[in-house]
């Protein structure tokens, strides 16, 4: 189907208004992805003056969102896929909203009121942020399958770029009321709700029959008619989805190892002051956004899997060098082509699953491989901060070697990862890295 007839008799391209879209779903992720801007309030409620929360328990909060994320984006990816992507992306997004109006009620001056600011911040926004989360990834990618990969990315980056936004206007909120800084939540909350209702308002699946015009797809890719459309189970049963789960716990694993230190390395080993510390995550960040568009875009020409090598192989380099990089230049230049590594894993990764697997039930089996963004957000922190130490001289030679040994080693799983043959031919195999390179978009 190239158009479409309109109530008055006239003609137009199927593929009007789906930019539209694109800037409904950046809306939604900007809310959600506010969720990076923690460390702003975890620094604030450390303070012995707010609730005097210790660094675990400051921590706790995150740790329990990054957690509930796998559980609402796996919900959300079964019903989405039954009932359309607006309900969904309205009912996640109103979920977030409420669990963050909800924490601005725990404004005790000590840790008596923890358990609020866990229920409402960790458990419910965080519930609410993965069942929005998968959302706007499957539906952009049925309305754009020729620009699958570049698409995904847009449809990350939002995310990415929400802390870029939020963490400067939170920490404006938290200065008016230091010593309650969780009431900074209640128009942080109530700004995600108008964007998520506003964003998901317009979101919808491509009419039946939808193709863009003009657009044929490769016979090497994943559209091509010979290749099946996974259910959930089917997907699972094959060794492709574990290994594209294992790529990106292990892109998260060594990403977020220097995210959850950088502030702190900078100033030990580039000698940043503390503000310029702060600043330079700020501007971190914006490369961790850009990640999610450049690789994915990218990934459209070298193929999925070599996407995946290079983020894997450059972010390994760049660790290896980032305790002997005492010029301050070169820090940031190494740190901010990890965050773009990192970035770029979000952004590639639901484009890799929709060539394996198919769009059709791409919610419920991309909600599923989340699973891996939470492992590694598990995972790595306490890996590099138990190498670095606690003590006056920290060992962050061993610490971040360590973790780019990982992420070299890691480079045998993109090498070994190759699509599900057609339908036609046997069970899904596994081959060599080579073959990948024609798989573009």
């Amino acid at each position: 189907m190239s158009s479409a007839t309109t109530a008055g008799g006239t003609t137009r391209k199927p593929t009007a208004g789906r930019w539209w879209i694109v800037i409904a779903a950046l809306l939604l992720q900007f809310a959600i992805g506010a969720v990076y801007a923690w460390s702003v309030f975890g620094k604030a409620l450390a303070d012995p003056g707010a609730m005097n929360l210790t660094t675990s328990e400051a921590s706790l909060t995150f740790t329990v969102t990054i957690g509930m994320i796998f559980i609402g984006s796996y919900i959300g990816g079964k019903v989405q896929d039954r009932t359309g992507p607006r309900p969904v992306a309205l009912t996640g997004g109103i979920i977030y909203g409420l669990g963050c109006i909800l924490a601005s009620f725990a404004v005790s001056h000590d840790s008596s009121q923890l358990w609020l600011l866990v229920l409402g911040y960790g458990v419910i926004s965080g519930f609410g942020l993965g069942y929005a989360y998968i959302v706007p990834i499957a539906m952009l990618q049925k309305w754009f399958p020729d620009k699958r990969g570049l698409i995904t990315g847009l449809a990350v980056a939002g995310f990415g770029f929400g802390a870029v936004v939020t963490a400067p206007v939170a920490q404006w909120l938290i200065a008016m009321t230091p010593t309650e800084p969780n009431r900074a939540f209640l128009p942080l909350g109530i700004g995600y709700l108008v964007l998520a209702i506003v964003g998901a308002a317009f979101f919808r699946n491509p009419p039946a029959g939808y193709t863009v015009p003009g657009w044929t797809p490769a016979v090497g890719g994943r559209t091509h008619d010979a290749y099946k459309q996974f259910t959930e189970k089917e997907a699972l049963r094959t060794p492709q989805w574990y290994l594209l789960t294992a790529i990106l716990t292990l892109n998260v694993t060594v990403g977020i190892a220097l995210i959850a230190q950088a502030a702190a390395s900078a100033k030990d080993i580039a000698g940043y002051t503390v503000a310029g510390a702060a600043a330079l995550v700020g501007v971190l960040a914006l490369f961790n956004g850009g990640g999610r568009i450049f690789w994915a875009w990218i990934s459209g020409f070298t193929g999925r899997m070599w996407a995946f090598a290079l983020m894997l192989g450059l972010q390994g380099i760049c660790l290896l060098l980032i305790p002997h990089a005492t010029n301050a230049v070169l820090f940031f230049v190494l740190a901010a082509v990890v965050y773009l590594c990192y970035g770029g894993g979000f952004g590639t990764m639901p484009a890799t699953a929709g060539d394996f697997f198919g769009v059709k039930h791409a919610g419920a089996i991309y909600g599923l491989m989340i699973i891996g963004w939470s492992l590694g957000g598990i995972i790595g922190p306490p890996i590099i901060a138990a190498l670095i130490g606690d003590g006056e001289v920290k060992n962050y030679t061993l610490g971040y070697t360590v973790i780019g040994i990982i992420a070299l080693v890691s480079l045998i799983i993109p090498a070994i990862t190759r699509m599900p043959r057609p339908e036609k031919a046997a069970s899904p195999v596994v081959e060599a890295l080579p073959d990948v390179v024609g798989e573009t978009e």
